[in-house]
């Protein structure tokens, strides 16, 4: 039979090749573009350092973010008793307060850019799929929100509830993750509205209104996971945003109380006294510079890799 077809290879090898003659996913193909981005893999790496020295180094280091040692204040960085990276003007060890307030500003732009995802997505799909009236009100909440200056709205929250956490380190961080959130979500809306419009004209979102399924469910389970992409992308580029909010309300003294700390604060501090001890300013501010490169090479990494002008 198979000479019959001039094919004189073994069905074995025949459905082999076949079986390995694939193709990729637009998924899969952006993953294979991405990891070819040196900058982006790079980052990613250098990144995963920085989180796990951030979530697990206060915990295996000999010295407590909060330890004070009155005869050890100011030290210069040294080997001795392991202050590596020295001690600030109250005795406390640099280096486990700078690993705690790398673990609290990775934190705050997490959570708040996870805040900002979900209202966003959700803001910005319901406004692009429902359309009319309904968006034409959200949007215009939107554009509202959008004429308010960002800082100053987050520092008024900040003042306002700053009584009810005052003494509570916890609950501040909270509210700076509740504050950021609360507006970094604009944006978001915006991005996710447009991409839903292009969307709902497709295909498979006419043939599951045809089905009757319900709109809530189309969001869910059509739109949402095909406007991914940009929105992948934008987080990226958010959390470094984020990150600078936070230290900037830390820096003017409207972020993380004591004893906890942050990339800002530790900046704030060590800028009061960067003639004597240089080393106070320098090493938060190179973490932090360190911190937003790696998320921006892997934003523009993400990008380069979904844009389908570039496949």
């Amino acid at each position: 039979m198979s000479a019959m077809f001039g094919n004189n290879a073994p069905l074995e090898e025949r459905l082999k090749k076949a079986t390995t003659l694939q193709g990729r996913s637009l998924w899969q193909d952006a993953r294979a573009r991405l990891f070819r981005n040196k900058a982006a893999v790079t980052s990613m790496v250098l990144l995963g350092i920085i989180t796990f020295l951030a979530i697990f180094g206060p915990w295996i280091w000999m010295h407590d973010y909060d330890t004070v040692y009155k005869d050890r204040v100011a030290l210069a960085p040294t080997w001795e008793n392991w202050h590596i990276l020295g001690t600030d003007t109250q005795g406390r060890d640099l280096f486990v307060r700078l690993l705690m307030g790398l673990r609290v500003s990775l934190a705050v732009g997490m959570v708040a850019t996870s805040v900002s995802l979900i209202i966003g997505v959700l803001w910005g799909a319901t406004a692009g799929y429902i359309g009319g009236r309904l968006d034409e009100v959200m949007m215009r909440i939107v554009d509202v929100l959008y004429a308010m200056p960002f800082i100053f709205f987050v520092i008024i929250l900040m003042v306002i509830f700053r009584d009810a956490t005052a003494g509570k380190p916890a609950l501040n961080i909270i509210l700076i993750f509740v504050a950021i959130g609360a507006v970094e979500w604009l944006t978001m809306a915006r991005i996710v509205r447009g991409q839903t419009i292009t969307l709902k004209s497709r295909e498979f979102i006419e043939a599951a209104e045809a089905a009757g399924v319900a709109p809530f469910t189309i969001v869910r389970r059509h739109i949402v996971p095909n406007v991914l992409g940009p929105v992948v992308v934008y987080v990226t580029l958010t959390i470094p945003a984020v990150i600078l909010a936070e230290s900037f309300l830390s820096f003017i003294g409207l972020g993380v109380q004591e004893p906890l700390t942050s990339l800002g604060k530790l900046i704030n501090d060590g800028a009061k006294d960067m003639e004597q001890l240089p080393w106070t300013l320098l090493v938060p501010g190179i973490t932090m510079m360190a911190t937003l490169f790696c998320f921006n090479f892997i934003g523009d990494g993400l990008r380069d890799a979904i844009d389908p002008k570039d496949r």
